[in-house]
């Protein structure tokens, strides 16, 4: 029968992707090519794998089957050249890194550049989502999630944590004024999150001496929206540290009821589904955000 390797690896990533263009394009191969792959691997094992519609891709039973069994070839054969490396103290190999839009942009972009000089064998895959990633089903090595963990089945390691603050911009102030007590937000043009609705409780007490929970003018599922709305002088936000470090610096955004906000900080946890033998290309990375988030990086 003689199944190769790169007959496997069209296979998965055909599955992974949805479709045979974007797995052509994901390998840098042609179309046919892919194509051709997928045929001689169904000849093989006298079976479809694969059934094909006029919009997507669907698996077969067999399929399902052995698509566990391909990726757990594929995911042997990478185990074993990370340990060759590792005797070569080389971390090699694709690293898949999700993070939601704000805390990739700010957080992690500005510091590959240090990673890659430090590991230039480590492929990396940078992949934003806002809501929660299934690690597993999206094959991602490492994920970042901030505030609180809700999958047990992850194994996680505190990166560092971040506080929440209230911001404006100067422009809106000087046209709305500026709130002095949590009383005051009422008369005020409030920036918050579509979901998860937990974020908009903002780290200020209000009349019940509870965390003020705010109905936005303006919600967005965005982080990275409400940050360049507020810059645009659209309202007053709570954002976390991390992703406004930059604006508080240069002025752009102005802390607001510092005397009144309560220090609430948002953990930041890399996720991951191994944990014993954890790649060393999974533990460079780690390490490497745990040394360059040291704390109170982002407290200009």
């Amino acid at each position: 029968m003689k199944i190769t390797l790169n007959e496997l690896q069209a296979f998965t990533t055909v599955v992974d992707t949805g479709s045979i263009t974007a797995a052509a394009e994901h390998l840098e191969q042609t179309i046919s090519g892919i194509s051709r792959t997928l045929g001689r691997l169904e000849a093989k094992l006298e079976t479809t794998l694969l059934r094909r519609t006029t919009r997507r891709l669907e698996l077969t039973e067999e399929g399902a089957t052995f698509l566990a069994r391909a990726r757990a070839i594929l995911d042997s054969v990478e185990e074993a050249e990370e340990q060759m490396a590792v005797r070569r103290q080389r971390p090699v190999g694709r690293l898949r890194v999700d993070a939601a839009t704000p805390f990739m942009l700010h957080v992690i972009v500005p510091r590959i550049a240090g990673f890659r000089k430090r590991f230039p064998q480590v492929e990396l895959e940078l992949v934003s989502n806002e809501g929660i990633t299934d690690l597993l089903e999206k094959r991602t090595d490492i994920a970042f999630r901030i505030g609180p963990l809700k999958d047990s089945t992850l194994h996680a390691r505190p990166v560092g944590t971040s506080r929440l603050r209230l911001l404006a911009s100067p422009a809106y102030l000087e046209r709305a004024g500026t709130p002095e007590q949590a009383a005051d937000l009422a008369g005020h043009s409030l920036l918050g999150f579509t979901q998860p609705e937990s974020l908009n409780q903002w780290p200020v007490r209000g009349v019940d001496d509870n965390p003020l929970h705010v109905r936005p003018d303006i919600a967005s599922s965005s982080g990275e929206t409400l940050r360049q709305l507020a810059l645009a002088g659209e309202g007053i936000v709570c954002l976390s540290d991390f992703m406004t470090a930059a604006d508080r610096k240069r002025g752009n955004l102005v802390p607001l009821m510092s005397t009144s906000t309560l220090d609430v900080r948002q953990s930041i946890n890399a996720v991951y589904y191994r944990n014993t033998a954890l790649a060393s290309r999974i533990t460079c990375f780690i390490d490497y955000m745990v040394d360059a988030l040291a704390p109170g990086t982002f407290e200009t």
